[in-house]
């Protein structure tokens, strides 16, 4: 449920760990071909761009080229920031367009960390909020000296950038409400631990979707279309049997929330970030009859969730 870097499901994540050596810049000569520098960029900031391929072959360089420097905020090191992108194969033929978010209507959230491109790095830090930058990222070095696997063609992204996205809270914070759910019983034990949810009962679940409100945040209410960041303990109604839990893994869990299941999808929208919500959810919004690891068939799910930030 965690993404390391969201990128368009058409570029493969390995591509990045790939090119995680290469550190030219704008004015970085490529051992073959042209590099970002070559590349004329037309469009305005905000809208998809259109790029012209210089002649010639692909680069084996990886480079940048800061195309509108923007006028808002500096991104900085250690910045998630939010960007619209395109992004095409450089194969020195079609050089095919391989997506945009653009055209997904779905801005990409890319943390400026060391697991990205040393390439990437530098080129978001030379950009503000508003600004444009083009990036050529090619096979300089491999993430594996000893993999067989053939090379991923040159890459070409242009990423116009929207912001960034405010650091997520480690704990849910607000004012606790009282609200439970019948046979469900979840305990906060303050500060940033884990709370205990306990789903031992007698009582026949809920045939609908119940959710409710543990301690409510005071954040901006979540959106359907939006990527949450979120901790949480999932056990099975009846039993007390945990299947997951992100707090046990110490590591918060972040994912679009149109990709999981509609439980979460419905009782999710309209929760403000901050908040810590208890919910029960019946097979048919769950996983329904199809047995998962660790969740026998027509289960209904209980969950203790932490909505730690949402973009």
């Amino acid at each position: 449920m965690r993404r390391a870097l969201a990128v368009l499901a058409a570029v493969p994540l390995m591509f990045f760990a790939a090119a995680c050596g290469s550190d030219a810049g704008t004015g970085a000569a490529p051992a073959s071909g042209s590099g970002a520098a070559a590349f004329k960029v037309t469009g305005d900031v905000g809208a998809k761009p259109t790029v012209t391929f210089p002649a010639g072959t692909p680069a084996t360089t990886s480079s940048y080229q800061v195309v509108q420097p923007g006028a808002g905020e500096d991104v900085k090191s250690g910045d998630r920031v939010i960007v619209n992108l395109t992004v095409w194969n450089w194969d020195g033929k079609g050089n095919a367009v391989q997506g945009s978010s653009y055209d997904t209507k779905a801005p990409e959230t890319i943390p400026v960390d060391e697991q990205l491109p040393k390439v990437l790095q530098e080129g978001f830090t030379k950009v503000k909020h508003g600004g444009r930058l083009l990036a050529v990222l090619a096979n300089d070095v491999e993430a594996d000296p000893q993999a067989q696997a053939a090379a991923e063609p040159t890459k070409v992204f242009v990423f116009d950038v929207v912001g960034t996205q405010p650091p997520v809270l480690k704990v849910a914070s607000g004012k606790e409400t009282k609200e439970s759910i019948k046979g469900v019983k979840v305990v906060n034990p303050g500060g940033e631990k884990a709370p205990t949810l306990t789903t031992k009962t007698d009582l026949k679940p809920s045939k609908e979707l119940v959710v409710k409100t543990i301690i409510e945040g005071t954040g901006a209410k979540v959106k359907a279309n939006q990527t949450l960041t979120v901790h949480y303990t999932g056990k099975i109604w009846g039993t007390d049997k945990q299947f997951d839990s992100s707090w046990e893994r110490g590591q918060p869990a972040e994912f679009p929330l149109g990709q999981v299941i509609q439980g979460w999808q419905k009782g999710l929208v309209g929760v403000p970030v901050g908040s810590r919500v208890v919910m029960s959810i019946p097979p048919d919004l769950g996983y329904g009859a199809q047995e998962q690891q660790g969740i026998p068939a027509n289960s209904t799910l209980v969950f203790v969730v932490d909505v730690l930030g949402a973009y």
